[in-house]
């Protein structure tokens, strides 16, 4: 039966109130005008009467499966839905062969697929055929990177379209829409909303979900504090092994590389709160480190390994405050890539001359027959020539000499690029005037 009511856009009065406030049209879809508005690609799409295979991707909650149902319905084509997560191969064996009768009499069917990304390779390539004989037109819903989740022959015969997050405007239209529903306002503090608003992080689904909790309290208003005692809290949309994992990574590495120790702090938070493990983020803080401070601030690379360490021995959450701490004085050190280009270019260096043996000079002689083909003659001691440093020449003979290492004059860096430049100068002056 609930079929039939999916089927007909109609839901039976004790569904819940996301069910109840589906929108009837494309036009009531909220949040997504980039999309669905005027001039929009979908919307385009409909208005030509021509629907192709698509994948729509983006957070829960934003009308995947709302939309793919109005579509059918905008064009006429059956619809038809499965969901990856309790579907197999039987299930989509009957789908097409349901849809294969369909097009025999004439009517077109709209296959939507929700959480594509969970059906593996195999089963992905089982919907090409289907798709490129125009038995079904395809609109496949995922919260995650098509990129990396589905097959590029897939991808290939599909257009990709990204819903937004909805935002807090978008948030209160369904707030509207269910007090309609209801014949009553929430009851809620202007404050209250507010959090209630923010508590949704862009979910509609969430959000109708909690006002129907609400809406079964006393009509007394409450305010913040009663409401977050009133709704649990939500958990995180984070994912560890998912690409959310890695977009929030990125946020965090970027943070310190950009100086901004608040969004780093908030981003360490979001993890944190999110289940991330402490000591992977503890291995990314001793890579910013080495890879975006370097001689700029050395301390940074002791910081981030007493970090590691402090969290070892405390645990969480009180070991938690030293990740922070070192991600404060890693944002706010200065910066330098100049070791981390040094070293790519010295390894590139070495792969393109690896053959070539030291300077005789700097050879080691243990032995006569060493000695006499000239290994460590000359060789000058640096610590007891007069400026400690001898000019002498390090690289292999057969290789003019190469700077890898360029200071960028921040911090500590500063002061090495003072001494490098009188170095160089001394190296190019006679051996006379050292």
């Amino acid at each position: 039966m609930s079929d039939l009511f999916e089927a007909s856009g109609i839901h039976p009065p004790d569904a819940p109130l996301a069910d109840r406030l589906r929108p009837a049209s494309l036009d009531e879809v909220v949040g997504q005008d980039h999309l669905l508005g005027e001039g929009g690609p979908i919307r385009r799409m409909v208005e030509a009467g021509r629907l192709g295979s698509l994948i729509l991707w983006g957070p829960p909650g934003t009308g995947k499966t709302t939309i793919a149902r109005l579509l059918a319905r905008a064009a006429g084509y059956q619809y038809q839905s499965i969901s990856a997560v309790f579907s197999g191969v039987a299930d989509l064996k009957k789908a097409f062969e349901q849809a294969r009768m369909r097009r025999a009499a004439g009517q077109s069917t709209l296959l939507f697929v929700d959480e594509i990304h969970r059906f593996n390779r195999a089963q992905q390539d089982g919907f090409l055929p289907f798709v490129e004989e125009g038995v079904v037109t395809l609109v496949g819903a995922t919260t995650e990177n098509p990129s990396f989740e589905l097959n590029g022959a897939l991808l290939s015969r599909s257009q990709v379209f990204v819903l937004k997050r909805l935002d807090d405007a978008a948030l209160n239209q369904l707030l509207i829409r269910a007090e309609r529903q209801e014949d009553r306002a929430l009851p809620l503090t202007p404050e209250a909303r507010q959090a209630l608003l923010a508590l949704a992080d862009g979910d509609g689904r969430y959000l109708l979900t909690m006002a129907e909790t609400l809406f079964a309290m006393p009509a007394e208003p409450l305010d913040v504090q009663a409401l977050a005692a009133t709704l649990q809290k939500r958990a995180p949309a984070y994912d560890k092994s998912r690409e959310e994992h890695y977009n929030l990574i990125s946020a965090l590495h970027k943070s310190v590389r950009g100086s901004d120790p608040d969004a780093a702090l908030y981003w360490l938070a979001r993890m944190l709160n999110g289940g991330e493990d402490p000591l992977y983020l503890a291995r990314r803080i001793v890579r910013m480190a080495v890879e975006d401070i370097g001689e700029a601030d050395p301390l940074s690379l002791l910081v981030a390994n007493a970090a590691k360490d402090t969290y070892d021995f405390l645990g969480s959450p009180e070991g938690e405050l030293a990740l922070a701490q070192a991600v404060v004085h890693l944002a706010t050190a200065p910066k330098s890539v100049a070791v981390y280009e040094a070293y790519k270019a010295a390894s590139k260096a070495a792969r393109e001359t690896g053959s070539l043996m030291p300077p005789a000079h700097i050879r080691n002689a243990p032995t006569k027959l060493m000695k006499s083909l000239g290994y460590g003659q000359g060789y000058q001691y640096d610590p007891d020539t007069p400026e400690g440093f001898s000019g002498a020449n390090f690289f292999p003979d057969e290789m003019d000499r190469r700077t890898f290492y360029a200071p960028k004059g921040e911090g500590h860096e500063e002061k090495v690029k003072a001494r490098l430049e009188r170095w160089a100068a001394m190296r190019a002056a006679p051996s006379d005037d050292r």
